[in-house]
């Protein structure tokens, strides 16, 4: 308890004196896993299994026995970043817990490094311009855990370890926990929430400043920043979901919630306090073999650049899945969002399940 509220006057006091930024580290809010990705993150209150710490990580009770391992490959903005996850999930007997470990990369090849582009006279070279690759790390510590031994509620924590390169230009370090809960209802229904950043997360950032900046007839452009510090604030996510039997081999699992960031974004409500956008999802489940997906998420009221006029935009998403004993594969597939770009990403993932191997 003593080291906890240490990280907390220390979060407070760095808080307080560096800049604080909305976008922060949004690589970790992107999620993992086909299936929550193709139901529009609508997954909070329903993921139990090795990609819960990236949705929820009390959902890891619903690992049960042995082990999982789930890895997966996504292509954004047709194909123009790469993003990738790999993790591992088992119980821990002696507690009654369950521990995870999962590692996650978002990266961009081939940038164009303009910065030489034009010389100390203001004649422009072409021959100057070189390439670079900026990439974003996250490793993940996870614990899940009934607390009081009560099985309706679950709750978890991630401990997160960032770092993010751009080239030779800067690096960065960071550091940040978050917490979540799942509540099972006698009524069937589902409830989770996740606080993420809930200390609020820090990154150390290391700028070569002779590689980001050039002076052109005397004028220095690109300086380095002057902050160093960069603060991510929490943001709180809630879903509830329940599953509906529609026949002996048919089953429908609907969930919605809210994403909550505390701070001014473009969300459909806004406020100088806290912004929030809807989010929603389903999912049909054919025999325990074959699933379906549809969702939506990232509701924003944006400017139309040619017109100026504001619209509601949007991103949906769909995706398969199929599981034969202990392996399942999911497909997923979104629009970066309809009414702005029109951009596709497509998600793989697959999960191992050595409890159900064994069966």
């Amino acid at each position: 308890m003593r080291k906890l509220l240490y990280i907390l006057i220390f979060a407070s006091v760095c808080t307080q004196a560096q800049i604080i930024r909305k976008y922060s580290n949004e690589f970790l809010n992107i999620g993992a896993g086909a299936r929550g990705l193709a139901m529009g993150g609508a997954v909070l209150s329903s993921q139990d299994d090795v990609y819960a710490p990236m949705w929820n990580p009390a959902g890891l009770m619903g690992v049960e026995r042995d082990w999982q391992g789930a890895a997966m490959h996504a292509e954004y903005f047709e194909s123009i970043a790469k993003y990738d996850y790999i993790a591992y999930a088992k119980p821990l007997d002696s507690k009654g817990g369950v521990f995870a470990v999962s590692v996650v990369r978002l990266g961009i090849d081939n940038i164009l490094n303009t910065t030489q582009l034009i010389d100390s006279e203001g004649n422009i070279d072409y021959d100057k311009i070189t390439k670079f690759s900026q990439a974003d790390y996250a490793a993940l510590v996870s614990y899940a855990f009934h607390p009081g031994g009560n099985h309706k509620l679950s709750a978890g924590v991630n401990a997160k370890l960032v770092y993010r390169n751009v080239g030779k230009f800067a690096s960065g370090f960071g550091f940040g926990f978050d917490v979540g809960a799942l509540y099972h209802a006698d009524s069937g229904w589902k409830f989770g929430g996740m606080l993420r950043d809930a200390t609020t997360t820090v990154n150390f950032w290391n700028v070569d400043q002779a590689e980001l900046s050039t002076i052109v007839n005397g004028e220095e452009f690109n300086p380095a920043p002057t902050d160093k510090m960069e603060i991510t604030m929490p943001k709180l996510n809630v879903g509830a979901s329940k599953n509906f039997e529609v026949s002996q081999n048919i089953s429908i699992l609907p969930e919605a919630g809210l994403n909550i960031d505390f701070a001014k974004t473009a969300a459909l409500v806004s406020t100088d306090f806290a912004s929030i956008t809807p989010y929603a999802g389903a999912e049909m489940n054919y025999n325990d073999l074959v699933f379906v997906r549809l969702g939506v998420n990232r509701f924003q009221s944006i400017t139309d650049i040619e017109d100026l006029k504001r619209k509601v935009s949007f991103q949906p998403s769909a995706g398969i899945g199929i599981k034969y004993r202990g392996l399942t594969l999911d497909y997923a597939i979104t629009n970066s969002g309809i009414g702005g770009s029109n951009f596709f990403s497509n998600f793989f993932s697959l999960k191992f399940d050595m409890g159900e191997f064994r069966n």
